[in-house]
């Protein structure tokens, strides 16, 4: 099984940092996007962008094949990017921000596998599926229109864990909105005459469960914003929670909690209330004996890794594409820390990746065909 030579892996590193050099937070990729078209262009492959952004390539002919996915955009940087490769094997960045390895080291070994492929030949028809506004709710992914993919299967390599681990169950993720209206009045002299919009929404925010309510689900108050001065008592407050849970009923129940104890904490606070609940995206449970779970699992143990299905508090593109009906795995990727100013990913776990994903397209190749892996041995992991 092949793997990529040594001149493919400091190309590999050269296009990493070149991609993380470009600021692309969600609503701002155009320049990245452009960027990776002409790498796939160079390398041969022709690829189109649909009316949200998105990426769709193609490498092979047929029906049928594999997809590959990732997404281009980040989480608003902090700070200039400036990749650099430390003395202790890791790339970072040189500033106190973000990197961008989420999603751009999934980016960087997409394309260094296309740029192989295109040169030597694809054993199944492939599929390259790069979006935008992942980190806003999976937005490009649910503005990409999925019955244009041609593949039986594919995989999303957005995870940022040690690679070996296997998203088989992702949470379905709610977001309420409340905007508390009191009554303004000066602070000072007739503060009696005025109701808080902000005392309200803390009252809300302060009854609520937060952080890992139970194994599957979780709470956030991630923003509260209100008020026009501090010698004013505050007339309105607007509140975005999120709720998220392994368990799709269980979730919907959190929310009715939610929301229940926003109207309460309102009505004490003798304020109005307007809430909005919007289901962001659905969650999914995978079986392991699914082909792209198998083919996942017998690659990663071709390269020496021991697959280990998780089950993530996270979302990703797969959650969109899962709930429309085609069969796609997230894979974890090696990177560590992400959304954080100290993110990171080894340079051994970026060309790691690279060796996985050739294997998982040579291991698709034989499940696709009927023939038998020599990989094969072995159960799942309970």
């Amino acid at each position: 099984m092949s793997v990529a030579t040594e001149a493919e892996r400091r190309r590999l590193g050269e296009s990493f940092a070149e991609l993380c050099a470009i600021p692309s937070p969600s609503g701002d990729e155009a320049a990245c996007a452009r960027h990776v078209a002409e790498e796939l262009r160079r390398a041969g492959v022709p690829v189109e962008s649909d009316a949200a952004g998105n990426l769709l390539a193609r490498l092979g002919e047929g029906q049928g094949g594999v997809l590959l996915c990732a997404h281009l955009d980040t989480v608003p940087p902090t700070a200039p990017i400036e990749p650099v490769l430390g003395e202790e094997g890791f790339w970072a960045n040189a500033r106190p921000g973000i990197l961008g390895a989420d999603n751009k080291a999934a980016v960087a070994v997409i394309l260094a596998a296309v740029r192989r492929l295109a040169r030597d030949g694809v054993p199944v028809p492939l599929e390259i599926l790069f979006t935008v506004a992942e980190e806003t709710a999976l937005a490009g992914a649910k503005a990409f229109d999925a019955a244009r993919l041609r593949s039986d299967f594919g995989y999303v390599f957005d995870h940022a864990t040690p690679i070996g681990e296997v998203v088989l169950a992702s949470p379905t993720d709610f977001h309420v909105r409340a905007d508390f209206r009191g009554q303004a009045a000066h602070a000072g002299i007739r503060p009696e005459d005025g109701r808080s919009a902000i005392l309200a929404a803390a009252r809300a925010v302060a009854s609520l469960p937060h952080g890992r309510v139970d194994p599957d689900t979780t709470v956030n108050a991630g923003r509260i914003e209100g008020g026009t001065a501090i010698n004013v008592v505050p007339e309105r407050c607007h509140v975005e929670i999120e709720v998220r849970s392994l368990d799709r009923d269980r979730a919907e129940a959190m929310v009715a909690e939610v929301v229940d104890r926003t109207y309460d904490a309102a009505n004490a606070s003798e304020t109005d209330v307007d809430v909005t609940v919007e289901r962001k995206f659905e969650g999914y449970r995978l079986k392991a004996g699914t082909p792209a779970v198998e083919v996942a699992r017998r690659a990663l143990r071709a390269r020496g890794y021991e697959p280990r299905p998780i089950a993530s508090g996270g979302g990703s593109d797969a959650n969109v594409l899962v709930a429309g009906g085609f069969a796609c795995v997230n894979l974890a990727n090696g990177t560590e820390r992400a959304h954080q100013a100290d993110e990171r990913v080894s340079r051994l776990n970026l060309e790691a990746m690279l060796d996985l994903l050739l294997a998982l397209v040579e291991e698709a190749a034989r499940e696709l065909r009927g023939a038998p892996s020599p990989a094969l041995e072995g159960a799942w992991p309970a």
